[in-house]
Order: C-alpha cells, then structure tokens, then sequence
C-alpha cells in the first residue's frame, strides 16, 4: 500500500507541470496584446489631428487599458508559475528582477488580481463618463459596469478582510 501511495503522490506532484502550457500561453497572449497595442497606437497617430480632446482621451484610455491587461498578465504568470510550478532560478540572480517577484503568496495575488480588475474597470467607467458627458441620460451597459464595478471593488475588500483574520489567526496561534 505504502508503494501505490507513493506513485500517486509522484504523479499528483508532477502534474503541476501541466499547467506550464498555460503560462506558455499567457506569454503568447502578452504577444497579441503587444500587437493590438501597436494597432491602436498607430490608430491614435492617424488621428491625432482630426480627434477633439474627448476622443483623444478615449484613445489614450484604451492604450492604458491593454497595458493595466498586460501587467495583470505578467503579475499572474510569474505569480502563478512560481507559487505553482517552480521557482524562476534565472530571475534570482538577474537585477532587473521585480522587486515583487517571489514574494507573493496566493493570497497577494488574488489582491493584486483584484487590484488590476478594479483599475480596469474603473478605466471603463472613465471612458463611458466621458462619452456621456454632456448626456442627459446613463445607459443601461453603464450602470452594469458601475455594478461591476462595486461588486469588484467589495470583492477586494472582503479578500483583504480574509486575508487579515488569517493572518491574526495565524500570529496568535504562534504565540
């Protein structure tokens, strides 16, 4: 029995592995967000004339918007590679490493996850005020990404109180 527990072991500690494509994948997404960043920025180029200020905003917060993806992209790559997979050895030696790197646990990256959903949504909210203004009336799709909106933003919160009463339990449990 001891032997058969050992192979099921082996082979639960190995198939962490399997979700090393993934991340391979997520590099080849940072890739095409590259690519419809340069889209848009040339788009932004052409028209940087004949755009009033509100539209060039628009445009802008759309730029910021694919960069706020693409840091949340890499965050969870190198968070999730390493708090799953294994260890970056290469970035440990390298001084370019972010100061971050290694340091967060799962529960840091489900708050920085959120943290980005939130900017990201509060970009959204940004550029639907800013196509309103002037508007009388809120549309239907607005008042669905200020729900959102809030419901990320409470989320956020209550992991962050989670996270707190686990740690306070965890520090009293060790003294």
């Amino acid at each position: 029995m001891a032997k058969i527990s050992n192979a099921v072991e082996i082979i639960l500690f190995r198939a962490r592995w399997l979700l090393v494509p993934l991340y391979v994948g997520l590099v080849a997404a940072l890739v095409l967000l590259i690519y419809r960043f340069a889209l848009e920025f040339v788009h932004m180029i052409e028209n940087v004339g004949d755009a009033d200020a509100h539209k060039f905003t628009l445009d802008l917060l759309a730029l910021l918007d694919l960069t706020l993806l693409a840091n949340l992209i890499l965050i969870v790559i190198f968070a999730g590679y390493e708090n799953f997979v294994s260890r970056i050895d290469i970035a440990h030696d390298s001084k370019d490493r972010p100061h971050w790197m290694g340091t967060i646990d799962f529960s840091g990256l489900k708050i920085k996850l959120i943290g980005s959903l939130v900017a990201i949504s509060v970009i959204e909210l940004l550029k639907d005020f800013i196509e309103l203004s002037g508007q009388a009336e809120v549309t239907e799709g607005t008042i669905w990404r200020i729900i959102i909106h809030i419901t990320f933003v409470i989320s956020g919160v209550l992991f962050a109180l989670m996270d707190w009463i686990a740690d306070k339990r965890e520090f009293q449990g060790t003294h």
